[in-house]
């Protein structure tokens, strides 16, 4: 007989809201984590001097009040999210800079020319964010629930994937920060899949904005785990499953890992062509991140810069269309891409009065080992002259260590997988249902499946739904509400 219900391998957000689901539908769950502390890719920790909280790898958090998941969930309800003024900021030689404003009307004014363009290319998203939140957070091979929704964001993912993207705008800060925001997936430009992450995360940038956890990504991990040990379940730190069999004594098992890890666990278990699939799932390029402890914030040229939570630094949309494209080929840039977030400006209790946090990634080839360090410091000196003054110390992790920290950021690839549109189809395999594996009871719930990376919790929900309803014949969904 089955000692537990459910077991959970992963403790990151979508394995925690995996647990969550299961336990709220009156099953035994067991969560079981390779590290000593939970969360995956929303922790938060000291990482270079006493009181200086730093994510560790996710800090802003677009989904955060999007996800259908955590609007079940009531996140907001329970933890403090800061929802900066300016959701993302993108500064430019010379001392001007793009501003998205969570308020689209302030962002058209501040475009100045290429306001009305703006204000045309999101606006019916904007007020669409719903739809749009569903269409982006599902299956892509599910038939569309708001097909005039799709209709209006797949003409724009269109047109900001084709060589037609700088078309509807004469100056050049709007289309740089498409560019910036698009860079999120790691990818070359123009393309149909960084264009589909920067039409989408840009909408939720004026809906309800990017918000910050206050204490840091660590408080969105503990809510989830909180809830859990009400509603019953365990969670075991310090252990690692390498096998199946270590976890035989439950009826279900959802595994919150990389598709590497998906075969390592299951091994010769999986039917050879399943396996074969799996194999042919393609990784993406990896990013190098640097935690800076500063001694005032940054010194940013444009005065505004402060108020954003989230920065893109590298330029012109050429520029960073170009930086991008040599990553793609393999190589390091001279002119990175970074991707810039300050918390401290949102959030006091990041770190000793007076002084603040940073956290910065750059875009990489696939399993680089080159700190990464220096060119960081470069970029923000550009926009920032007299940054290096203010570090206080560093704390950096190439794309191999970011690997051996968690192995779901393959070669450090925090996507878990490459984020080309063939691959937000294929997620791990083309399947109706990609979450179920073919072994019985057993569920991928990583974000190697739809709806893919960011921290919203619906590859666990996802998953966990279709094993309440395979193996435990609950076809309806527990709620998730604060109190029930």
């Amino acid at each position: 007989m089955a000692k537990w219900d459910v077991t959970v391998v992963g403790s990151g957000p979508n394995g925690l809201a995996a647990a969550v689901t299961m336990a709220r539908a009156g099953l035994s769950v067991r969560v079981v984590e390779r590290m000593d502390a939970i969360g995956g890719g929303a922790r938060t920790a000291e990482l270079t001097l006493p009181g200086f909280r730093h994510d560790v790898c996710s800090a802003v958090h677009p989904m955060a009040l999007a996800s259908p998941f955590f609007r079940a969930f009531g996140l907001a309800e329970r933890i403090e999210l800061a929802v900066p003024e300016i959701s993302y900021a993108h500064p430019l030689d010379g001392g001007r800079a793009g501003l998205a404003w969570h308020d689209i009307a302030r962002t058209e004014e501040a475009l100045g020319v290429d306001g009305r363009a703006w204000r045309q290319l999101f606006d019916a998203l904007v007020h669409d964010i719903d739809n749009v939140a569903e269409i982006a957070g599902s299956s892509m091979l599910q038939i569309p629930r708001h097909p005039i929704t799709m209709a209006k964001l797949g003409m724009r993912v269109l047109e900001q994937g084709s060589p037609v993207w700088n078309v509807r705008f004469r100056d050049a800060i709007a289309p740089a920060m498409i560019a910036g925001v698009g860079a999120h997936a790691i990818g070359r430009m123009p393309r149909l899949g960084t264009s589909s992450v920067g039409m989408v995360l840009a909408a939720h940038a004026h809906a309800r904005g990017w918000p910050i956890p206050i204490g840091g990504s660590q408080a969105i991990a503990d809510a989830l785990a909180d809830d859990l040990r009400v509603h019953g379940g365990t969670i075991e730190t310090g252990v690692e499953i390498t096998d199946l069999g270590e976890i035989a004594d439950s009826r279900a098992v959802l595994l919150d890992v990389s598709v590497r890890g998906l075969l390592g666990i299951a091994g010769d278990r999986l039917p050879d062509r399943y396996i074969a699939a799996l194999r042919r799932y393609r990784y993406g390029n990896g990013v190098a991140k640097v935690d800076f402890a500063l001694s005032e914030p940054v010194p940013w040229t444009h005065p505004e810069l402060h108020k954003a939570g989230t920065l893109h630094l590298g330029g012109t949309r050429a520029e960073i269309a170009r930086a991008e494209g040599e990553v793609a080929k393999g190589r390091h840039s001279a002119n990175p891409y970074v991707l810039i977030s300050q918390p401290g400006a949102h959030d006091s209790s990041r770190a000793p009065s007076g002084k603040t946090v940073l956290w910065a990634y750059t875009h990489v080839p696939h399993g680089s080992n080159i700190d990464q360090t220096e060119a960081i410091i470069r970029q923000i000196e550009r926009f920032a002259p007299g940054f290096r003054e203010t570090i206080l110390a560093t704390a950096s992790k190439t794309a191999t260590a970011l690997d051996a920290y968690n192995p779901n950021y393959v070669g450090g690839d925090i996507s878990s997988g490459a984020m080309t549109m063939f691959q937000l189809v294929k997620r791990p395999v083309l399947a109706p249902n990609p979450w179920r594996t073919p072994i019985a009871g057993v569920y991928l719930c990583s974000s190697a499946t739809p709806p893919g990376p960011s921290v919203h919790g619906l590859c666990g929900w996802y998953a966990a739904e279709s094993a309440l309803r395979d193996v435990f014949g609950i076809r309806e969904l527990p709620s998730l509400a604060p109190g029930a």
